[in-house]
């Protein structure tokens, strides 16, 4: 998680504007995409201080904006040195996900566990008049998402309860699983069918399928979801017709994946 800048107790001679700075520039390494409120809740900075931050980064060729939104370029990718697993899978992945995407005239996702949030890394977005809202850098709680289910679902059940049920699940909509019993119930069926369906659990109108990304040996390293309209699309079409082709994209982006080093 993106280090947060130490509160006022910190030495008067420390650098508070490098420290600011470099919280910022983790956040954006972890999430990809922020915007200035997003930069100041992740680093526990004003949205002042964010803001000069990210105007700083984008006057050096660190970031570029696009509207609200500041993204990493590679001037700023390579002063961490090599590019992380994470970038290789998302480049690897891009082709794959608009490939799956012309076929199912849907968009597609690509997410990493992130804490207790589904991360997303990369997307091949189609083109509809209502948009599920999902974009890089965004992020889904892990209780009711497709993708999240999928990526919890490679944990022991007591390592899931941990992980998420220390507090309360709230109801996203009146579909929403809120109970952990039920929840590992839900995930242990995941577990066995190799799939996951959210059915307006996140947002009412909206359906999700997400399959898992494999790395090494049997590590779930990232899920590949699909989203749509619950008008457009029946649950039954997610199972009959999106499975399959997202299950194929899985499997390429895995064996892509498997070769990183």
């Amino acid at each position: 998680m993106p280090a947060r800048v130490a509160s006022s107790e910190r030495s008067n001679e420390g650098m508070g504007g490098l420290a600011k700075g470099l919280a910022i520039i983790e956040a954006l390494a972890a999430h990809g995409v922020l915007s200035v409120s997003d930069a100041a809740r992740t680093t526990d900075i004003s949205r002042a201080a964010a803001r000069r931050c990210l105007i700083t980064l984008t006057e050096l060729g660190y970031v570029e904006q696009a509207g609200r939104e500041f993204r990493p370029l590679p001037r700023l990718r390579r002063l961490g040195g090599a590019t992380t697993k994470r970038d290789q899978m998302a480049r690897l992945a891009d082709p794959l996900l608009k490939h799956a995407r012309d076929q199912l005239a849907e968009s597609v996702s690509l997410a990493v566990l992130d804490d207790d949030k589904s991360l997303f890394i990369a997307r091949a977005e189609a083109q509809h008049i209502l948009s599920t809202g999902v974009r890089v850098g965004a992020t889904l709680p892990v209780y009711c998402s497709a993708t999240g289910r999928v990526l919890l679902s490679q944990f022991p059940d007591t390592e899931i309860g941990q992980r998420i049920g220390r507090k309360p699940l709230p109801a996203r909509t009146p579909h929403t699983i809120t109970k952990l019993a039920a929840l590992l119930a839900e995930i242990q069926a995941v577990r066995k069918r190799g799939y996951a369906i959210s059915d307006e659990e996140l947002e009412l109108g909206m359906r999700a399928l997400a399959v898992p990304v494999f790395g090494d040996g049997s590590q779930i390293v990232a899920a590949i979801s699909v989203s749509a309209a619950s008008a457009r699309v029946r649950a039954a079409d997610l199972r009959n017709q999106f499975l399959p082709v997202l299950q194929a994209c899985a499997r390429a982006l895995s064996e892509a994946v498997s070769n990183i080093r």
